[in-house]
This record gives C-alpha cells, structure tokens and sequence, in this order.
C-alpha cells in the first residue's frame, strides 16, 4: 500500500501509543481550562469584581493558545527535520513538567501579583507544548494507516485528546466530592496538576516504544534532490501549500471555537443561571466520554462517504444548534441539559474532530513539510477560536444579560468553517506517501462498520 509499510499490528500499536499519549498529556492542557472556570478567578484574581476575575482567569487561558502557534512552528520544524517520535517524547516532558509546577505555585493571597504573572508563564510553556504536540499525535498514525482506512485509524489520536478532557474534569469531579469547598480552594485543586507528572512518566514510556513513520523515513532517506529535507519547512508549506493552510484554519474556527463553549465556558454559564456545579460538570464528561468512542466512528464514515461530507455535517449541526444548546440549559431539567450536551459535542463536535486527522494529513501532499504545516494550520486557529471563544462569551453574556448573542456566535464560527470546507478539495483517496505523491487510490471495501 502506497503511504505505508507498517503490519497491521505496528500500525494498531501507533494508533495505541497516539491514544495513551495524547490523553495524558492534554489532560495536562485541559486542567487548566476547568480550573479557570472553577476557582482560578478567586485564587489569582481575587480584588476585582467576580466576573472581571473570571475573564482575567480566562485570558490567562487563552495565553496558552497565543502561544500554541509558537509551539508549532518550532516543534513543526523539528518534526520535519528530525521526525515524528522525537518531537512527542519532547513536547509532553515539557507539558508534565509545566503542569507539575502549576500544582505547587502559590496564589495570590501568598506572593500577591507574582502568582498571577508566575500561572501566565506556566499557562504559555504548556502551550507551546500543546503546539507541537496535535500534529505528530495524528501524523504518527496516519502516516503509517493504510489509505482505505486512515480515517479510522487516524481518528483514535483524536480520541485521545477527548480522554484528556474526560480524565481532567473527572479529576476535579472527584477532588470536589471528596473534600470540602473550603478544603478544594485551599488545597484540593492542586491534586490534578501533581498527579500530572505521573501520568506523564506512563506517557513516555509508552511513546519511546512507537516506530517512526514510514513517510518521514522516506523523506528522510532523500532519493532524490527533490525529496531532500527543507530547511525552513514553515516558509517552504507557505510557499507552496498556501490554500492548504488556509482551509485547515478556517475548518477549526467551529471545532476548536465550538469545543470551548460547548465544555468550558457552559461551566460558567450553568453556574450563572443556577444550574448545580456538579450536575454541568457530570453531563460534560459523560458527553466528552461518548464522543471519544464516537470519533474513530465518524472517522470511518469518512472512509467510506469522503472527508467533506462527514465534517460538512458536523459544522451545520453547530449552526443549527446553537440556539437550542442554551435554551436547554436554561430549563435547568438534568435530563435536557444531558440532551444539550450529548448533541453538541457527540454529533455536532464530534463529526467533524472525527474526520479532521485524516483530512488535515490528506491536505498537505508533501511530507518534507507537512508537520509544519499541519501544525501551523491548526494552531494559528487555536488562537482565534479556542483561546478567546470563552472570553468573548461571557464578555457577551455579561453585555447581554442573556446568551442568544453567545448562540450567534456560535453561528459565525460555524459559517466561517461551512465555507473552508466547501472551498476544500475531497481528500479520501490522496496519497500521503513522501515526496508530495497525489496517485488516487481506490478505497477498500473493508472498511470497519459503522
């Protein structure tokens, strides 16, 4: 098969070792988020009006993603340059130990402005770590998945980063239920964050296992003039992909943008029209754990209908639930606020994450700079989606007093990927063999069932 020489077991041990890597090291990333919803406001903002605090723990979230293009761009390079395998061992000893370090800072209470300034670094080197960490999670299977069934396979890094999530919420689910709310402030919420730093060590053994993949092996080799390495990898896919890049960034507005409304800022949203903590949180993780085992399902679907359809899908549910998602919340029934979420993030969401590992890889033909590229794309969309959807929703709602400009919101970012996606060429039969090979391939019929 043209793109892969691995055995069908060597290519389930990097979908394995994406999954495991990935969960751990974005349930790192993740911590972060839902402790800026729960108590990062009052610990390192505490002088200023609650929800001025909120908005300021929210943009010291979004640093994260300001830095993730810089974590691209340089972990990109690398990835290009030295391979896949090196640039993951990297990037999660780095975001094991940032996280580590959160767990053990002092709040403001102790070191007054210092800990605030001190949460902002750590929050930038673990994006910078997150970075470079999502295109070789995905690049690492796909560049070794046979063609007919990259979709699938690939969709299990995905899988991952919805486990990270899952475990980081569950982590601040069960800290809460076992201490007091008095305990959790003062010193219950640091139990995730050093928890990290184990699960990061079972995160690296796992990856020092992982084989490099096949493409980079043969771009590495360097055949010919034409197949040898880029030495500027980011200039050289600007260059010569630029519509590639374009695409991915306008395909994630909705995911990553959707992704932070529908899971960080509901959190506060629930708790500000009255809805119980611990009955938001439940439903997220419940709904993240479904959509996790949801996405290699989508992501067959697109080996079997195309890439373009399948994630087509997934952006015009967002749009069409955007209004419905609150007005679910607002009836503060659990049994409709189950149903809000479950739509939102395992169809709505989760059709188009599904899908994204393979279509991002198909993108790029040439796999001397693809990881630049991959990541570049993503990142940069990280910033204008992810990063700042939470902050720009509460500023809306408090401007507001209400969320149907949060719902129109929604509706923009999903309009904007609708377009990306419709504007993209059908990738499911691209090669993604080294040195920017495009032979069509004819789809296997043994596709896993849906």
């Amino acid at each position: 098969m043209a793109g892969t020489n691995r055995t069908p077991s060597a290519v389930r041990r990097a979908a394995t070792a994406s999954l495991v890597g990935s969960a751990l090291e974005w349930y790192d990333f993740f911590l972060y988020g839902t402790a800026a919803a729960l108590v990062f406001n009052t610990l390192f903002f505490p002088d200023v009006d609650p929800l001025i605090g909120t908005i300021a723990a929210f943009g010291t979230n979004a640093a994260g993603f300001l830095a993730r293009p810089l974590g691209g761009v340089v972990f990109g390079h690398f990835g290009d340059r030295v391979g896949r395998k090196s640039v993951l061992v990297t990037t999660l000893m780095i975001m094991g130990v940032a996280t580590f370090l959160i767990g053990v800072l002092p709040t403001y209470g102790a070191i007054g402005v210092w800990a605030p300034v001190l949460l902002l670094t750590l929050r930038i080197v673990q994006g910078i770590a997150a970075g470079g960490e999502w295109g070789g999670g995905v690049l690492i299977v796909s560049e070794q998945a046979p063609e007919h069934r990259r979709g699938y396979y690939s969709a299990w890094s995905q899988t991952g980063v919805g486990l990270g999530f899952v475990l980081s919420a569950a982590a601040f689910w069960l800290v809460q239920a076992t201490t007091s709310e008095e305990a959790f402030h003062a010193w219950g919420w640091r139990i995730p964050f050093l928890a990290g730093i184990l699960l990061t060590a079972v995160g690296l053994l796992i990856r020092l296992r992982v084989m490099e993949t096949p493409a980079y092996e043969q771009a590495a080799s360097a055949p010919s003039p034409a197949a040898e390495k880029s030495k500027l990898p980011v200039i050289e896919v600007l260059r010569t992909q630029p519509k590639a890049v374009l695409i991915t960034f306008g395909a994630r507005i909705a995911e990553n943008g959707a992704t932070y409304l529908f899971l960080t800022f509901s959190l506060s949203y629930a708790a500000k029209i009255g809805v119980d903590g611990d009955l938001a949180l439940i439903a997220v993780v419940v709904g993240m754990l479904f959509e996790s085992f949801a996405m290699p399902l989508w992501g067959a679907l697109s080996d079997r209908v195309g890439r373009r359809p399948v994630y087509l899908g997934g952006a015009i549910a967002v749009i069409a639930w955007a209004f419905p998602f609150f007005w679910l919340f607002n009836t503060r029934d659990p049994v409709l606020i189950f149903v809000a979420v479950f739509v939102a993030v395992v169809i709505c969401h989760g059709a188009m994450i599904g899908t994204q590992p393979a279509f991002i890889t198909e993108l790029f033909t040439d796999s001397r700079v693809r990881y630049s590229g991959v990541a570049l794309g993503h990142e940069v969309a990280s910033v204008v989606a992810g990063g700042f959807s939470p902050i720009i929703a509460t500023a809306l709602f408090a401007w507001a007093g209400a969320s149907w400009p949060v719902s129109l919101f929604l509706i923009g970012m999903g309009v904007i990927t609708v377009v990306s996606v419709a504007l993209a060429p059908e990738t499911r039969t691209k090669s993604v063999e080294a040195g920017g090979a495009r032979r069509e391939i004819e789809p296997a019929a043994d596709v896993p069932a849906i």
